[in-house]
């Protein structure tokens, strides 16, 4: 049956393999299911260091100065009415 999702193919060294199919075996999931979770899980790790690596960055350089009070930040002008 076709799949909608797309396919990758990896190859990987003999002890990368065999730690991966045990990992799934031990899961009870297939070793597909199993390098998805781990790519899934990588890729979200990476998130995380960038927006640590950003919020780090915002907050070297911010201003108190120029920052905004809580009311000005959520105060709402009043709209025209139509």
């Amino acid at each position: 049956m076709p799949t909608k999702n797309p396919r990758v193919n990896v190859v990987l060294e003999e002890p990368l393999y065999e730690g991966l199919r045990r990992w799934a075996k031990r899961d009870g999931i297939s070793l597909s299911l199993k390098v998805r979770d781990v790519v899934k899980e990588a890729l979200e790790d990476e998130e995380d260091r960038e927006l640590v690596r950003f919020a780090e960055e915002r907050e070297r350089t911010f201003d108190r100065t120029k920052a905004l009070t809580h009311a000005q930040t959520w105060t709402h002008r009043r709209r025209p009415r139509r």
